[in-house]
């Protein structure tokens, strides 16, 4: 199914953009305050007042890990890579900062509201993928939690029924879910030691 793009009121946003003085920052602010946006150019690194800006454009061609305040790829802003040349490595290193779309250099008269339309619904497909994979995880360590907490449970001699009866009953007991009473029986060792249910 084709998902619709949701387009973002831009106005008001601010824009940080990390790139040696130069006519690229010039054509780029231009482009940014036609849209509506602020922008504030940053050299050599992203000061502490990038943190809050909607969006972060960089230099590609010069720019290297350090000069960011966060880690290759946790950008907590859409991010659009400024890009004059292609050489392999440079497109790679823009990659692996996770940048959500690009701009070649030199920047010109337009470009500028495709590539942060683009960088915006980048970024939020890659943030909510990365919560469905936390998602998928937790439930995947809850659901091991609970396997462990039977297998425990049967080892006292129960059979699985028997053994994951008991930790229902557990949970119904303790007024919680079947993944907190997993939790806490093998936290506590209240498999052993505690009131036996299903015996």
């Amino acid at each position: 199914m084709r998902r619709r793009l949701t387009v973002p009121d831009l106005g008001g946003a601010r824009a940080a953009i990390l790139h040696r003085p130069h006519a690229t920052v010039q054509a780029l602010t231009r482009q940014l305050a036609a849209i509506g946006l602020t922008a504030e150019a940053h050299w050599p690194d992203l000061g502490p007042s990038a943190l809050g800006a909607d969006y972060a454009f960089f230099d590609a061609d010069m720019g290297h890990d350090a000069q960011f305040p966060w880690a290759p790829g946790a950008a907590p802003m859409p991010t659009v890579a400024l890009i004059g040349s292609e050489a392999p490595g440079r497109v790679e290193w823009a990659l692996g900062m996770g940048a959500d779309a690009q701009l070649l250099k030199p920047v010109g008269d337009n470009g500028v509201y495709s590539a942060l339309l683009i960088a915006r619904a980048s970024f939020e497909a890659r943030r909510a993928l990365a919560a469905e994979i936390a998602g998928l995880r937790s439930r995947l360590a809850e659901r091991q939690t609970v396997i462990r907490a039977v297998t425990m449970l049967a080892a006292e001699g129960r059979d699985e029924d028997s053994a994951y009866a008991c930790l229902r009953q557990r949970a119904m007991d303790w007024r919680v879910t079947i993944e907190e009473a997993a939790a806490r029986l093998l936290a506590g060792g209240e498999g052993k030691h505690g009131r036996r249910h299903g015996s």
